[in-house]
């Protein structure tokens, strides 16, 4: 099936255009500053460059408008469309049809992630209303944390705020964390059983998943949980809040902003939310940013720990992402952090630069470690595929 997956954000789409069969990628591109000045689209078709074009795009309908305008010339069909969504909150255990009840769906749970899902839900209605003989599919993010086990989604509030603002852990990269599953349990002939899943890229989760199910992962009711990020801080004592709004009469709004898009990796060195700029400093001996690395690598491995944990046991880590696939020192430094469970790196096959999934551990590793390249589109294809078909 050729599916067009869109990634909507509240001032960009992101979009591919690709074969579930053949895995071949049509076109891809991205529409940025849509409603602010310097607008443009960025495409490419069958692996070429991408072209930059700048172009007024007041509101998301006028950007799908200019990108199905660029579609028509790669002459593929289109036979059904997939929309990630951040946020399927309590309806969507998985991904489903798009129909009036599950838009609507969309939409109430959106107050869980207001900077994505209102954003998504107008994609998918203007792409009903612009294709209405085309079939529309949600692909949530949460879904694939939705049936982990309640001891671990479960917060330790009252019950009945709990119920009532349905307060509980969703996760996030659950499309990643599905795909490296998928991927790593193909790579290994079915022998993975306990696999912790690290997507580290500016998000950054991991996910335990034990013979296909998730058992827990890092992120809570929100992606600011969990690991240290770009510009999240990741998991504090939620005091930390209190304490700024009554001593620094800091407000709720401020607070939110400071921990969502000024901390992390950002905050701690001082230099930048990419860790490749990090890497370079900590080189040049920059204290900041060898603090924010050595961060990041306990946090990480940390919280390895603990996903393995939850499964009382692991027998295989996969690394993905940004972060996770190109940084073969951080990949290292974490795991050798990790030692004390028999974990080991083969340093000659970790600098091995591939776009397929390999094997980095030593052959005495006592945990297979892995780089699997994350597909989230094509896994949004392939559900798109199943439900449409």
């Amino acid at each position: 099936m050729n599916v067009l997956v869109i990634n909507a954000g509240s001032s960009s789409l992101k979009y591919q255009l690709l074969n579930t069969k053949t895995r071949e990628v049509f076109a891809k591109g991205n529409a940025e500053r849509i409603g602010i000045d310097g607008s443009f689209i960025g495409h490419s078709e069958h692996g070429g460059p991408k072209a930059k074009t700048p172009v007024e795009l007041p509101d998301h309908r006028a950007a799908l408008q200019e990108i199905f305008n660029l579609l028509k010339s790669v002459d593929v069909k289109i036979e059904g469309i997939g929309h990630r969504v951040v946020q399927g909150g309590w309806y969507f255990p998985e991904s489903a049809v798009v129909t009036d009840e599950t838009l609507a769906q969309v939409r109430e749970v959106a107050p869980l992630a207001p900077l994505h899902n209102y954003a998504e839900a107008d994609v998918i209605e203007i792409c009903r209303d612009m294709y209405p003989e085309l079939g529309n599919v949600i692909v949530p993010d949460t879904a694939f944390h939705y049936n982990m086990p309640e001891h671990a989604w479960r917060y330790a509030l009252p019950r009945d705020v709990v119920e009532k603002y349905h307060i509980r852990k969703y996760g996030a990269h659950g499309t990643s964390h599905r795909y490296i599953w998928r991927t790593v349990n193909e790579f290994t002939g079915g022998s993975t059983h306990k696999l912790v899943s690290c997507h580290l890229g500016s998000g950054a989760s991991l996910c335990a998943i034990e013979d296909g199910r998730c058992m827990d992962t890092t992120m809570g009711l929100t992606p600011l949980d969990g690991l240290i990020m770009g510009t999240r801080c990741g998991t504090l004592d939620p005091a930390t809040v209190f304490y700024l709004y009554r001593e620094a009469g800091m407000s709720i709004d401020e607070i939110d902003t400071m921990m969502n898009k000024q901390s992390g990796l950002l905050a701690v060195s001082g230099l930048s939310s990419d860790s490749r700029d990090i890497r370079a400093a900590e080189h040049d001996g920059d204290e900041k940013c060898i603090m924010a690395i050595s961060m990041y690598n306990y946090r990480c491995a940390q919280l390895i720990a603990e996903m393995a944990a939850s499964m009382q046991g692991m027998d295989t880590i996969a690394f993905t992402a940004g972060t996770g696939e190109g940084s073969s020192e951080i990949r290292y430094k974490v795991c050798d952090l990790l030692g004390w469970l028999g974990v080991k790196i083969d340093p000659e096959l970790n600098e091995i630069q591939s776009d397929d999934a390999r094997v980095i551990s030593a052959p005495d590793s006592a945990v297979k470690v892995l780089v699997v390249p994350t597909n989230e589109e094509l896994m949004i294809a392939l559900d798109v595929e199943a439900l449409l078909s």
